[in-house]
């Protein structure tokens, strides 16, 4: 045990990013590898693999055969071709400040609750103008790990790779001693075009991809090193809006480890249901949603909470009910999602509510609308989540809680995060 004095950790907005809803739909389509169900030009063709794991830049399911990689058909060409790292959402729109080694250095990393691997830019790569990058042989406490190596691959055949050693690593007030660091020595330029200088897994440690052996993540070593009280083993997140400032919460943005923020609560009791840990991530019954209160049955559906995607997708049947409470609103299949008009009234727009293990929570109807689409048309929050057998409930949906990940009692909760105004202006 090194610090003791808990903090949040601010989750500070990214000036550089450009919503795009199209590209962000893509980005999903990697990172989870589904093939979708709704017309457009993206989708995910058949290439002979190895086996892999579920997870970030890993293979859905367990041992397979055939990487599903992802492809893009255009009028020019007869046949599907790579997708380009421009048709990909390859920033991040929040970043946190995480401070690395002895002495510290400060970098910018994307919380991912959907992801389990600490990594960082470091000095071996050949472009890191711009970011801030760890560099291990100016700290003292910094210890590498002989013969681990790790690897991110997606779909389109990026990747980031690199070696792996330890070091302490400072995260809102506290400090976990030995804490593994996956330094990135080959990044593809797409990893590099954006600002953020790495990524905090805040998922399940059987999804690192650390080998031959994969690594705790950072709450893990918290617990295990008794850095958190035993009765607080968690985190949390409240996920807030530049279209808030003007709220009693100036729309700021954060994560707390080992404590739950008073002032989040706002007097109300958090309500928890029991999640499923074994695929690696923050995975709780879903079995309703409903639309102006118009209930949907999804008896066996499951979803997840992921902070490291900014929209939330859904299945098929519930996207379209969704969609058809609004006027005017349609499927794109050049978009390759639903869009509505972007002048639509707040009282037009529907109560979007998804069911946490028992009880529903609502969708801020400011952030059903994700980004322009151009010629007067939004691009949703809400979108299919194609073959993938659950939800994927990210920013649009995780802005509406104050969000708590129990991990200690391996559940969920949440409470209201209640918006004295709504803003449905659409994000340029």
């Amino acid at each position: 045990m090194v610090n003791h004095s808990l903090s949040r950790v601010i989750r500070n907005p990214n000036p550089q990013y450009k919503a795009n809803g199209t590209k962000s739909y893509v980005y999903l389509l990697n990172k989870y590898k589904f093939s979708p169900t709704q017309p457009g030009p993206y989708s995910l063709g058949g290439k002979v693999q190895q086996k892999g794991k579920h997870g970030l830049g890993r293979l859905f399911g367990r041992p397979a055969h055939v990487q599903r990689v992802l492809q893009k058909r255009s009028e020019a060409a007869a046949e599907p071709v790579a997708v380009p790292a421009e048709d990909q959402q390859n920033d991040s729109l929040y970043l946190s400040p995480v401070t690395i080694g002895t002495p510290g250095q400060v970098v910018n990393l994307d919380f991912d609750t959907g992801s389990a691997d600490l990594w960082v830019f470091s000095p071996k790569l050949s472009k890191t103008s711009g970011h801030s990058v760890f560099d291990p042989t100016k700290s003292s406490t910094f210890k590498k790990t002989p013969g681990s190596t790790w690897q991110i691959t997606y779909g389109d055949g990026s990747s980031a790779s690199g070696s792996v050693g330890t070091d302490n690593v400072t995260i809102g007030g506290l400090t976990v001693e030995g804490q593994s660091v996956e330094l990135a020595e080959k990044l593809s330029s797409q990893f590099s075009s954006g600002v953020g200088d790495g990524l905090l897994g805040l998922a399940f440690g059987s999804i690192n991809t650390v080998k031959p052996k994969p690594v705790a993540t950072p709450v893990e070593n918290m617990i295990t090193q008794s850095d958190i009280p035993k009765t607080s083993e968690l985190f949390t997140a409240y996920l807030g809006s530049y279209k808030d400032e003007n709220d009693v919460d100036h729309g700021v943005s954060f994560y707390t480890f080992g404590y739950i923020d008073k002032t989040a609560l706002a007097g109300q009791t958090p309500w928890y249901c029991p999640i499923d840990p074994s695929e690696g991530f923050w995975q709780f019954k879903s079995a309703t949603a409903s639309v102006n209160k118009t209930k949907i049955s999804r008896a066996g559906n499951t979803a997840i909470a992921d902070t490291g995607t900014t929209l939330a997708l859904v299945d098929d049947k519930t996207c379209a009910a969704i969609y058809k409470a609004i006027p005017g609103a349609k499927y794109s299949s050049r978009d390759q999602g639903y869009l509505f008009p972007s002048n639509t009234p707040l009282e037009k727009l529907p109560v979007v509510s998804f069911d946490v293990g028992g009880k529903e929570f609502a969708v801020q109807k400011e952030d059903l609308a994700f980004a322009s689409a151009g010629n007067g048309m939004t691009y949703g929050g809400i979108q299919s989540r194609g073959d993938l057998p659950f939800d994927i409930l990210g920013d649009t949906w995780l802005k509406g809680i104050y969000a708590i990940f129990d991990q200690g009692n391996k559940r969920f909760g949440a409470v209201v995060r209640a918006d004295a105004t709504q803003d449905p202006s659409v994000p340029e």
